[in-house]
């Protein structure tokens, strides 16, 4: 994002001493230029520390506690750039240098410059270093060389910016990404403040590099150059604009951007005219801050995907929405263990079963990585699958453990497995060394439920025993991980005592006979974290029990007999009568006489059907036959074969699933609002 004119964040412009408020006139006197010089060139100058260095960490040479603010007393940090005298770290965090008019052109002058020189391109490449995302390393060039090195930097970066090996796009077009130019201003007198230039020079927003052109030429080349010349000056005309001719008198050198394999950009120094000009050293200066903020911008692309990839790992993981089960509100979080570890082996899900049963599971593998994740989504998958075989909680944590062993050695995982059925107001919970559920009844009371812990999946050998509950209806089941309890701060147990009385707080300030939203209830619940809470991924799922009346619900056990589906549809009409639900009396009858004599046709024993109505009208038909009915086009001749297709069309939703001891055939259809 191109920000005009120029952005100065964090800058505070300072006024100068008294003593630098008269030094103009007092460098006059002394045959000095008033205006301050900029960097000087010496031999020493090629000492400049390697591209590729290490960059030290910042210390006060970069603009920390130490070093008097060149603003706010000794120095001012445009004044005398390179030209000697003794540096000094200003706000930007770069060097500034004040003029000694003694000894103009001596060797101890020479030789102090110099190393003022070295003591900038430090500060400046420690500050640009410092950014770990692509703003934050153009915000430190910036601030790094405005207005000390330069009174105006102009940056263009490659748009899109290629990342890694992959071939960049054609064709090679420059974006302006950011422009800063400060100037001084005089107020109040003679005080000399920096302020944001709102006039900065005009340039061109997008430039497509042309393939021979002169600015492809000095990209080519890599080395900065100065804009006097002939080549640069064609350069900076096609990188600016045919219609923003760069204003006379302004000095500029033209630094390509080179990654690590290929040019990513360029940056532009600029210089007005009351100032001195760049100097040949400049150009080692240049160079420098040009090469480590090309490497910082190749390695903050590559951290970006990096990021972007761990993002869709982790979302593609957890599910993209919870499902709507009957009888049941569902609400999850996830918090990564931290900005820098955005994956981890966290997971949550909820899956609808037969019957209208919810699967509610949470899990958590050892470790915050990509593995961490890549685990967890296998074993989440596998959880999936054992619970479309609607297995005992017991049974699923089994075949978890088994599974998490064929995955290799120390892949250990920690399990809740739930199935709440809405009919009978139960749950059925087995826990696989996984911190206890929180059971928040409708008065307030909270409540740590009593499930044998167990032993972690991946240990082998071991035996999970499920436990039967009463759930009743209003009630709300808190599912979280580990890093939700426990931190370097408190251990599990007084985690979970405190997230106990958290949710009896919240839940009294809605009242004895109201249950709190589950949306803010989970906001509210992550809110007792503190700064130093986040040791580790969190995953949280709540569910509110609504659960489905006894009124609601109407079952009967049909002999596998022709007689089955007449009897099915006398029972149906009955209920749909006690219900007030006529309307849908020919439809019911049609679709379940369908289903009930396509399951006696396979059954060897009697027959479950099941109506209940909730804010849809569902039928269930179950039988002891393992074979998925399957639709079907019946030909012309055929006298069977149509009866799913009826079904298919007048039913809102339809589905089979298959059950350890045969099937489940089900169908909703929209009752009135």
């Amino acid at each position: 994002m191109t920000e005009h004119p120029t952005s100065h964040e964090g800058r505070q412009p300072l006024a100068a001493r008294p003593q630098e408020r008269a030094r103009p006139r007092q460098e006059a006197a002394a045959g000095l230029p008033s205006d301050v010089p900029g960097p000087a060139g010496g031999p020493a100058a090629a000492t400049t520390p390697a591209p590729d260095a290490s960059p030290q960490p910042a210390g006060p040479a970069a603009g920390g506690a130490g070093h008097p603010d060149p603003l706010g007393g000794t120095d001012h940090p445009n004044s005398p750039g390179f030209s000697g005298g003794t540096g000094h770290t200003g706000a930007s965090g770069a060097v500034a240098l004040a003029v000694s008019p003694q000894h103009p052109g001596g060797g101890d002058t020479s030789a102090r410059r110099e190393g003022d020189r070295l003591r900038f391109v430090g500060a400046a490449t420690r500050r640009i270093a410092r950014g770990i995302d692509l703003d934050e390393i153009v915000l430190g060039l910036c601030r790094a060389t405005v207005p000390t090195f330069s009174d105006e930097i102009l940056v263009y970066l490659r748009d899109p910016l290629p990342v890694g090996d992959e071939r960049p796009v054609a064709p090679f077009v420059l974006r302006l990404r950011r422009t800063d130019r400060l100037r001084l201003s005089d107020l109040e007198g003679e005080d000399l403040v920096l302020v944001p230039d709102p006039d900065p020079t005009p340039a061109a927003e997008l430039c497509e590099v042309r393939s021979g052109g002169a600015l492809a030429e000095v990209l080519r080349g890599v080395r900065p150059v100065f804009g006097d010349g002939a080549a640069a000056k064609a350069a900076l005309a096609e990188l600016l604009g045919a219609e923003h001719p760069l204003p006379g008198g302004l000095r500029a050198i033209l630094a390509p951007l080179r990654g690590r394999r290929r040019v990513i950009g360029a940056a532009v120094f600029l210089r007005r005219p009351e100032r001195a000009g760049f100097e040949p050293n400049d150009l080692l200066v240049a160079a420098q801050l040009a090469t480590h903020t090309a490497l910082g911008i190749d390695k903050a692309v590559l951290y970006g995907r990096e990021a972007y990839i761990a993002d869709e790992l982790q979302r593609t993981m957890l599910p993209d929405s919870l499902p709507q089960p009957t009888g049941v509100k569902l609400a999850s979080r996830y918090l990564p263990a931290a900005e820098t570890a955005r994956v981890g082996g966290d997971w949550y899900d909820a899956i609808p079963l037969p019957g209208s049963r919810v699967a509610l599971v949470v899990g958590d593998v050892m470790g915050h990585s990509m593995t961490s994740a890549a685990i967890m989504g296998q074993l989440r998958t596998t959880a999936q699958t054992l619970a479309g075989l609607d297995l005992p909680p017991q049974e699923v944590l089994h075949h978890l453990d088994e599974q998490a062993q064929r995955l290799g050695e120390n892949r250990m995982a920690t399990c809740m497995y739930a199935v709440y059925d809405p009919v009978s107001h139960r749950i059925t919970v087995a826990n696989a060394g996984h911190p206890p559920p929180i059971l928040l009844h409708l008065g307030g009371r909270a409540e740590v439920l009593r499930v044998p812990s167990g032993a972690p999946i991946g240990v082998g050998g071991v035996d999970f025993e499920a436990v039967e509950l009463d759930a009743p209806a209003g009630a709300t089941l808190l599912l979280y991980t580990d890093g939700l309890v426990e931190s370097r701060l408190r251990d599990v147990w007084t985690g979970i005592e405190q997230l106990r009385e958290r949710l009896a707080a919240t839940a009294q300030l809605t009242g004895p006979d109201h249950s709190p939203p589950l949306e803010a209830l989970c906001d509210d619940v992550l809110d007792m974290l503190g700064p130093g809470d986040r040791d580790d991924d969190i995953a949280l799922l709540a569910a509110r029990f609504d659960g489905i009346a006894p009124s609601d619900v109407a079952y009967w056990f049909l002999e596998p007999e022709d007689a089955a589906p007449g009897r099915a549809r006398r029972l149906a009409r009955r209920a749909l009568a006690r219900w007030d639900l006529e309307e849908l009396t020919d439809s019911v009858e049609l679709l379940v006489s369908e289903v009930v004599t396509n399951a006696v046709r396979y059954a060897e024993r009697p027959v479950t059907l099941r109506l209940l109505r909730t804010d849809v009208l569902r039928c269930e038909v179950g039988d002891d036959s393992p074979q998925l009915p399957r639709q079907r086009r019946a030909r012309d001749t055929d006298e069977g074969g149509r009866g799913l297709f009826l079904v298919n069309r007048l039913a809102r939703r339809w589905g089979a699933t298959r059950l350890s001891g045969g099937k489940v055939v089900w169908f909703e259809l929209a009752t009135r609002t």
